[in-house]
């Protein structure tokens, strides 16, 4: 493989970088299944995806296949691993120990992919100064010490709508660069901090539209 050294991000669509995080998973199963090599088209049959789609996506970070072969799958599933950050570790704080801060507190997926939660920031009195899976629950007066203390660079924001703005500010003049947010609110973040927001009724919204739709049809 011969991947580019370098590549503009302003030219990358943010779907692509989405895409990436599929092919990874279709590359790790593939993998686990003893698969040492699959083009395009036999990536796109297995896992539904469209192949000419994958070669361009792919195409903005390097020259990934080999003629006559297709893709080492391994290999590939390394460099997209490495393009995405995931070849290290990345600690997150997580703001808010409700219902919705306890169920991402416990999802295993962010630890398999190299994300990892040092910290949960409440303050329940009830809560502060727990442990909840050796991950300290600490009160916010305490957040921008904990953060730079253990080089955390990404925040997940799980507070009411009311509270996210005052959390967010904390958290970027703590020093965080990334946040995912699920707070149904609207944030405002410097250009140098980048800003991710989950609506889950969004979401659903969505699905309820094609639910609609058929049933209209």
């Amino acid at each position: 493989m011969a991947p580019r050294p370098s590549y503009r991000l302003t030219r990358i669509p943010e779907m692509t970088i989405r895409r990436l995080s599929v092919y990874t998973r279709c590359l790790l199963q593939l993998e686990e299944d003893g698969v040492k090599t699959v083009s395009s088209q036999e990536l796109a049959d297995r896992f539904n995806l469209n192949s000419a789609q994958v070669r361009k996506d792919l195409a903005y970070f390097g020259e990934f296949g080999v003629r006559g072969i297709g893709y080492y799958v391994s290999g590939l599933k390394a460099e997209l691993q490495k393009i995405l950050g995931l070849d290290r570790e990345w600690t997150v704080v997580l703001v808010g120990f409700g219902n919705l801060g306890s169920a991402l507190s416990r999802y295993k997926g962010f630890a398999r992919q190299g994300f990892r939660i040092v910290a949960v920031v409440d303050d329940d009195p009830a809560k502060v100064g727990r442990e909840i899976d050796h991950m300290p629950v600490i009160a916010s007066r305490d957040m921008a010490r904990e953060i730079k203390a253990r080089g955390a660079q990404i925040a997940i924001v799980a507070v009411p709508a009311e509270s996210a703005q005052t959390v967010t500010d904390q958290l970027v003049a703590a020093g965080i660069k990334a946040i995912l947010n699920f707070a149904p609110a609207r944030l405002k973040v410097p250009r140098d901090v980048r800003l991710k927001n989950v609506d889950l009724s969004i979401e659903l919204e969505t699905l309820s539209f094609y639910l609609a739709k058929g049933s209209r049809s």
